[in-house]
């Protein structure tokens, strides 16, 4: 399998930690990205996979997909050994709709924060970290009584876990009022298919002299 990804982006690093999960031998490609020009000039082999001119992409010989969420239901289909979606379907529906809502209802919010880490006051970025403020303890509450967000470890707790990583970057952090939730992000930390992919985001963040969240900082050391 071929991935192409980018240091900085936050679904590529979701589908990496999938595919180290699942032991799964691949190949990373980072494409090339510029802090003035972003991704231009694009990548040829995301402009030819990927409609939406973005990464992640996967290339598994004739199989070619976009979409962190696409990949990983084929990353489930082709190896279904460790699971990441539980198998009861109840639980699984339940992990679905955790990290659609991760990429979907949580992540636009953050979206919404970029450039404007300098305007705190804001109304737009008040409305921003309250939204992400609402995630955080919808998310809190389904930690009571266990130690991954829907059951067991599963793709919710990945897209979550990288969404919020984001989220802290710009702006949306997480307080005491959510004690479960940061003992769940110091356990998806030290994951050992976690911390080689978030320890190489940091890295790069402070090669560009961007700021890297503390306990991020601190985890990675």
């Amino acid at each position: 399998m071929i991935l192409y990804s980018a240091s900085l982006s936050m679904f590529g690093a979701k589908v990496q930690i999938a595919l180290i999960e699942k032991g799964i031998d691949y190949q990373l490609v980072m494409v090339p990205y510029d802090r003035d020009r972003g991704y231009e000039p694009k990548h040829p082999e995301v402009l030819r996979v990927n409609p939406k001119r973005q990464v992640p992409i996967l290339i598994d010989g004739e199989v070619e997909l976009f979409d962190s969420t696409q990949i990983f239901e084929y990353l489930e289909d082709v190896h279904p050994a460790p699971p990441l979606w539980p198998r009861e379907p109840a639980a699984r529906a339940v992990a679905r709709q955790l990290e659609m809502k991760s990429d979907e209802v949580y992540f636009p919010h953050i979206v919404r924060l970029m450039g404007l880490q300098e305007k705190s006051d804001d109304p737009a970025a008040i409305a921003a970290r309250d939204a992400a403020s609402r995630s955080y303890l919808e998310m809190e509450a389904r930690l009571t009584g266990r130690e991954w967000l829907a059951g067991d470890y599963s793709f919710a707790d990945i897209a979550f876990y990288m969404a919020a990583l984001f989220g802290e970057r710009m702006g949306a952090v997480l307080g005491p009022e959510t004690p479960k939730l940061l003992a769940w992000r110091e356990r998806m930390t030290l994951r050992p298919s976690v911390m080689p992919v978030v320890a190489t985001m940091a890295g790069y963040l402070s090669s560009q002299r961007r700021p890297v969240p503390g306990w991020l900082a601190a985890a990675v050391r």
